[in-house]
């Protein structure tokens, strides 16, 4: 059997293998199904999905991480950050905040702003001396404005590509892990093998009980049971990271509407149901409804402008930042398409 080839540098973060593709969509919807059975859904050889997977994962293309709750890592709300930089310096600007931790999402954009951020008040972390006084303060920032997350409906988590038959979408969720035990509001919570598993699920949401065992030098019965502890109680939650350039979606826009007020639970509705949608969020600022989306092209984002936008009830204004380059997504820094490590800092050490 020979091994699957990496891919050619130019296009190595570029997924246009059908099966390579089916394989993201079918672990988007239960990202710990086992390779066997994730086969047989597929209607593929064992072999070459559990091949295929090996290699996706080792070129960094796409990784099977574990998304912690909120409550462990967070104290607050999240902000989005809209920066202004001096001419030529939005790149040098984004790389300086990079070194913050707090920072979930990093775009540089062109548009009314050169950075939009999402930023996580981490636990520990003071996120108003933050948005206040150590971000704008980083050299080449003209201006920072800030808003308040009050609800988010839609999720990166959520989105999906719509490749699968719904027989094959049904036939995945029967292996999608279920919260089923009460959750766990605090680290201090967690014994110590418990915890040293969230880690290890963090990092690698696709683990076996095996595996885990021989990581933390115990029995299998034991990894097993702090598996079903952690992912019982939603302390994780599997997810897929892929950038969504690579699957076929390359530009990315956040789109700040005006909405009055009593329609914004349609608003926010109708924008979480639309197959672009990221995060579609409501926040306090000065607009109130942000979706953040990916398109397959500007043709894809005009129609959801004029079509999709543009037949929503109570929207009277609205501001696109299409980005340029993505820096970071889900704590992890981009290399082009590639997905790097996840930022340090996120939980807040034993002790």
């Amino acid at each position: 059997m020979t091994a699957e080839p990496a891919l050619e540098a130019e296009d190595a973060s570029v997924i246009t293998d059908p099966v390579d593709l089916d394989i993201v969509a079918a672990l988007q919807v239960a990202p710990r199904v086992p390779a066997t059975t994730l086969a047989e859904i597929l209607e593929q050889p064992t072999t070459t999905v559990t091949r295929k997977l090996k290699r996706l994962q080792r070129d960094r293309v796409v990784k099977v991480i574990g998304r912690f709750a909120w409550p462990l890592i967070t104290s607050g709300n999240p902000l989005q950050m809209w920066i202004r930089c001096q001419p030529g310096r939005s790149y040098e600007v984004a790389e300086r905040m990079k070194e913050f931790p707090e920072i979930q999402f990093l775009l540089v954009t062109s548009g009314s702003a050169d950075i939009y951020a999402d930023l996580f008040p981490l636990v520990g972390s003071d996120a108003n001396d933050l948005i206040s006084r150590r971000i704008p303060s980083i050299p080449g920032i003209a201006s920072a404005q800030s808003q308040l997350v009050l609800k988010s409906p839609r999720v990166g988590q959520s989105w999906r590509l719509n490749r699968l038959t719904e027989q094959q979408h049904n036939a995945l969720e029967g292996y999608a892990d279920q919260v089923v035990l009460p959750a766990i509001s605090r680290i201090d919570d967690l014994n110590d093998i418990d915890f040293r598993t969230l880690l290890e699920l963090g990092h690698n949401a696709r683990i076996s009980a095996a595996e885990l065992a021989r990581k933390l030098s115990v029995s299998s019965s034991t990894a097993y049971r702090s598996m079903q502890t952690i992912l019982g109680s939603g302390a994780i939650s599997p997810r897929v990271e892929v950038e969504p350039g690579a699957v076929g979606f390359p530009l990315n826009a956040i789109i700040s509407l005006q909405v009055d007020p009593s329609a914004i639970p349609a608003v926010l509705t109708d924008l979480s149901q639309h197959p672009s949608a990221r995060m579609v969020s409501m926040v306090a600022g000065s607009t109130s409804v942000i979706h953040n989306g990916v398109f397959a092209g500007p043709s894809e984002l005009a129609d959801f402008i004029t079509e999709d936008i543009g037949a929503l009830a109570g929207v009277h204004s609205m501001d696109i930042c299409v980005g340029m380059s993505v820096l970071r997504r889900y704590w992890m820094d981009r290399d082009g398409l590639r997905i790097g490590d996840q930022v340090r800092g996120l939980l807040k050490p034993r002790g």
